[in-house]
């Protein structure tokens, strides 16, 4: 047996179930796709296989550097090394995300329902999506007021359009306007017309967005 299906065996016997999900949880690593190691609420992290539960927590599926949880009966995506807040502060949604490579804060997220990976970008006036997640989605930009506008490949043409909802992590919210650029952009921002809605604190690293109305 490899070394590494040793060490998740053990780890997976010596689990301790949680009588409750804390506030946070952070995927700390993977075992293929049969295991996660998860930290919850900043305890000690722990082995879970796919299928088991942790606390109020299960574990549906385990993808590369990402796992997909379910609680309260709602899925959430977790991104190796980001911190998602799982309940709300002062009775707000919010989320709690680890800096990347860069200093950069990339987010798993949805717009419309449909996944989106975000980085989060205050430098851009809207939440501006690809155009080839666009089409992945559905998205009907082509009716949107066209512009253009300039991207690191080249000028490129651009489509105002409103997006019903933008989620990350906790906070969801609904009528965001958007931007799609047609070509030329390789990964959804999460601009200012999301950020404007929300707080944000920067503390040892970590960004934590708060709904602010």
């Amino acid at each position: 047996m490899p070394r590494h299906s040793s060490a998740l065996w053990l780890l997976a016997g010596a689990l301790l179930a949680l009588p409750a999900l804390a506030d946070d949880v952070v995927l700390v690593g993977v075992f293929g796709s049969k295991a996660a190691v998860l930290a919850v609420g900043g305890g000690a992290p722990k082995t879970v296989r796919v299928g088991q539960r942790l606390g109020a927590l299960t574990l549906l599926s385990v993808e590369g550097d990402r796992a997909t949880v379910e609680v309260d009966g709602k899925r959430r995506v977790l991104v190796r090394g980001q911190t998602y807040s799982t309940s709300t502060a002062n009775d707000r949604q919010s989320v709690t995300l680890a800096a990347g490579p860069g200093g950069h804060f990339m987010a798993e997220g949805e717009v419309d329902g449909g996944a989106v990976r975000f980085v989060i970008d205050t430098g851009a006036t809207m939440v501006t999506l690809p155009g080839a997640d666009a089409q992945r989605l559905g998205i009907d930009y082509r009716k949107g007021a066209i512009f253009r506008t300039q991207t690191a490949n080249g000028t490129a043409s651009a489509y105002r359009i409103t997006l019903d909802t933008v989620r990350v992590g906790g906070i969801e919210l609904h009528n965001v306007d958007g931007i799609v650029i047609e070509n030329g952009l390789g990964i959804a921002l999460l601009g200012m017309s999301f950020l404007n809605r929300v707080d944000m604190m920067h503390q040892d690293g970590r960004m934590t967005l708060t709904r602010r109305y």
